[in-house]
């Protein structure tokens, strides 16, 4: 299924149906009085998130979405049947953005989740509705109102507990496929992987979280280079980042060039994804200058209090103590924003 997370779409609310003139003309009923009914409100265009659906492919495909209208008033007093609601299903985790202001109409992150995206036209009324005791046969009726119309930029940004970040060929596609059952492209050469890959990674009995690998991030992707100007929204609402490192090559006047590089690249895109906790995790250590160079790193991160580990994602070796890791780093993330949480209720 191809992934797409990024579409424009039109919308159109119903149009509110218009009021009737009527008067009751029956025999036996002298001076029978107006009865013209209310026209119907036009339909509403909603948006649901929906937890069966993992891309925005089927919104590539049909662009404009229109409710319907407002049915007209008739006489006898007979009001107008409200125009159908249009429903649009999108993935859990979409942000929804008016395309003219930029503004956030909503950000539907549990599933089941609704917004009305475009409210529909009030139906006019009859002129039944405006018979008073002064004003006995009233001979007009409102029209019904436009519904709402307007351009909506869809946005999906993955719900994963962990993101995996790294320089191309740095092994991400390999390491999320050696500690969950996902089985991402893995080639030798430099973006093999063209869009995020989600993972479970199983810890223990009945623990578990979500894993995503970031394609695409090179120096300058917070500009467009590369593919990571794309995909860096999906790791935002990660609670942890593993910062994957190939060591195989590593220099030891700069062992930590990379990693600086592409925390500079998160705080380009987005300062508080500099902020989120990380473990530098070196990888290839089943190469003998692999092994080598995650010592280089090790003691290069000594004074920065950073956490480390080190790994080979082909042999699985470290897998196990970075799965742990993993989990007791997300343990104290959510403990902390429990306690920010409450904190800022109180």
């Amino acid at each position: 299924m191809k992934f797409v997370d990024e579409v424009r779409i039109k919308v159109k609310a119903g149009d509110g149906g218009r009021g009737c003139v009527s008067f009751r003309r029956e025999k036996y009923v002298p001076r029978g009085g107006p009865d013209g009914g209310n026209g119907g409100d036009g339909g509403d265009v909603a948006i649901a998130a929906d937890p069966q659906l993992a891309t925005l492919l089927d919104l590539r495909y049909q662009k404009q979405y229109k409710a319907g209208r407002g049915e007209h008033g008739r006489g006898k007093d007979q009001h107008g049947k409200k125009g159908a609601v249009k429903h649009i299903a999108v993935p859990v985790g979409t942000v929804i953005r008016d395309a003219a202001s930029g503004e956030v109409l909503a950000d539907l992150k549990n599933p089941g989740e609704r917004v009305v995206v475009a409210a529909g036209g009030k139906g006019g009324r009859g002129n039944a509705s405006f018979a008073s005791s002064t004003h006995r046969s009233p001979r007009r009726a409102q029209p019904g109102l436009p519904g709402e119309e307007r351009e909506l930029d869809i946005e999906l940004r993955l719900l994963a507990d962990v993101g995996i970040i790294g320089l191309p060929n740095a092994g991400k596609s390999t390491l999320i496929a050696a500690i969950s059952a996902a089985r991402p492209k893995i080639a030798e050469y430099p973006f093999t992987t063209l869009v995020p890959n989600l993972g479970v990674v199983t810890v223990g009995e009945g623990k578990s979280f979500v894993v995503a690998d970031i394609p695409g991030l090179i120096e300058g992707a917070h500009r467009g280079e590369g593919l990571g100007h794309k995909f860096l929204r999906h790791v935002s609402r990660t609670n942890l980042l593993i910062h994957l490192i190939d060591v195989s090559g590593i220099r030891e006047a700069e062992p930590l060039a990379n990693w600086h590089t592409l925390n500079r690249e998160l705080r380009l895109f987005d300062p508080a994804l500099a902020e989120k906790p990380q473990i530098v995790v070196a990888n290839k250590i089943d190469l003998p200058e692999g092994r080598a160079g995650a010592s280089v790193v090790k003691n290069a991160l000594g004074p920065l209090a950073v956490s480390f580990c080190a790994v080979s994602a082909v042999t699985g070796e470290g897998l196990a103590d970075l799965k742990r890791l993993m989990a007791k780093k997300l343990d104290e993330s959510r403990g902390a924003a429990e306690e920010n949480s409450l904190a800022s209720g109180i």
